[in-house]
């Protein structure tokens, strides 16, 4: 293929709100689909993956009535004898364990020591805690009045019932879904597989870690802060190193890429520079979708869809075998006017401002692609302690820690200088300060929206 270069300042751009961002990113996206190919994992290995289709449950959970502490069991009935404010006296003649229920049916004034999740013994429906009655040789005594019936008692399938849906088709599985699987009884579980995304870096300046350093070189950080965060979402990655600004070289790399892997992720080259040739080649390669966005930091954004190259093994084979993913096997046997186009998004250079650019729009649109029933991340309010300088007209996310007040109120501060390159503020926040496009100023005292990272990275 010959691309046909043109400077990057007279491509296609759009200046877009964060809102449009969203939307043209569903529009381009919810057409693809999320991936097909599904496979069956053990429990241990499926943190992180999407369910391929709902789990129903096949008992209920829990499977019987059982007691939700220590205690004593009785007929709740039991109760209505007792005169008010006056003691409740019954005879224990039997012991419930977890595993060993007790069997029988008791008379009245009858009651059995129980232990936490063991079974309700037929008739019985109320649990009083231990420290709540006067144990004697073979007789409790109980205030009455401290005990309703049916009190401490877990009821079948309170939890989940038989033949519903437990866990719905996209679910990401997190510690607690794992869990939940294990107490239907299941050893393993259908998820799509990982969804596949190739990364590399773009610059001339760039150095590897380990590089001797050179004037004007700088060590590329976004290769390893970017490739974290694509890990930490469950995705597949494969590391295409970092790659001159040189027109043939990306567009070798970028028709690669697009062969290999689901998504295409790059850092730099697609702001205005002369130099910056990604956006060229993307024009030349599939359908550009946007560049510019009103905010900060961040602004350029490169979207598009990049049809692969007809399957080269001698090109490929400059890859790892390794490193070749189960989606580039099927695009390889497949009718190359057929395949499936990989999705590029193309992030700035500057390390902060790539950081941001990934947990605002890239992390959503992975979740999508990955199959994922991903809800928005909510947005939480906080006090500002300082004055933010702000100018309406563009969205503007800054690195803050939030933190609690002696009254007990949310107040947060940014980490000091946020320019797009102090990626040290990353590293310091504990949030992200979400100012609208209409936001200007704000005052000490006023709320602004804030972002946890911990419900991001």
């Amino acid at each position: 293929m010959t691309a046909i270069f043109q400077p990057a300042a007279t491509a296609n751009a759009q200046t877009l709100t964060t809102t449009q961002v969203h939307q043209k990113l569903q529009t381009l996206l919810q057409p693809l689909g999320a991936v097909a190919e599904v496979e069956t994992v053990a429990l241990p290995d499926a943190l992180d993956r999407v369910l391929a289709a709902d789990v129903i449950c096949p008992v209920n959970v829990p499977p019987h009535d059982n007691s939700a502490m220590d205690g004593y069991a009785f007929a709740g009935s039991e109760l209505k004898n007792a005169q008010p404010d006056q003691h409740l006296t019954l005879r224990v003649v039997g012991t419930a364990l977890a595993g060993a229920p007790c069997h029988g049916h008791l008379a009245a004034g009858e009651c059995v020591k129980i232990m936490t999740g063991a079974v309700m013994p037929a008739g019985l429906d109320t649990v009083v805690p231990h420290e709540q009655v006067t144990a004697g040789d073979a007789l409790i005594e109980l205030d009455a009045s401290t005990v309703r019936a049916g009190a401490n008692r877990r009821l079948r399938g309170e939890d989940l019932q038989q033949d519903s849906v437990a866990l719905p088709a996209g679910q990401r599985l997190t510690p607690a879904a794992l869990g939940l699987l294990a107490s239907l009884g299941l050893g393993q579980v259908s998820v799509r597989r990982r969804l596949c995304v190739a990364y590399f870096s773009t610059g001339d300046e760039l150095l590897s870690p380990g590089d001797a350093p050179r004037e004007g070189a700088i060590y590329d950080s976004n290769r390893f802060s970017l490739q974290a965060l694509l890990r930490r979402m469950g995705a597949k990655v494969l590391d295409l190193g970092a790659i001159p600004d040189e027109p043939a070289a990306l567009q070798e790399r970028l028709s690669q890429a697009s062969s290999l892997a689901d998504v295409v992720l790059t850092s730099g080259g697609i702001s205005a520079g002369e130099a910056d040739h990604t956006r060229a080649m993307l024009q030349s390669m599939g359908c550009v979708e946007f560049w510019h966005i009103a905010m900060r930091p961040g602004r350029p954004l490169a979207v598009g869809l990049l049809t692969p190259a007809a399957a080269n093994l001698s090109e490929k084979s400059a890859f790892d075998a390794g490193k070749i993913s189960a989606r580039s096997s099927q695009k390889q046997s497949s009718n190359t006017s057929t395949l499936r186009p990989a999705v590029l998004l193309g992030l700035p250079g500057n390390p902060v401002a790539a950081m941001v650019s990934f947990l605002m729009f890239v992390r959503p649109a992975l979740a999508l692609l990955a199959g994922e029933r991903a809800e928005p991340v909510p947005q939480l309010q906080a006090i500002s302690s300082e004055r933010l300088r702000k100018r309406p007209g563009r969205t503007e996310y800054l690195r803050g820690v939030i933190e609690l007040n002696v009254q007990g109120q949310a107040t947060v501060r940014t980490t000091g200088p946020q320019g797009s390159g102090v990626l040290s503020s990353m590293v310091a926040a504990n949030c992200i300060i979400v100012l609208s496009d209409a936001c200007g100023d704000v005052q000490p005292g006023e709320s602004v929206n804030v972002l946890l990272l911990q419900g991001l990275i």
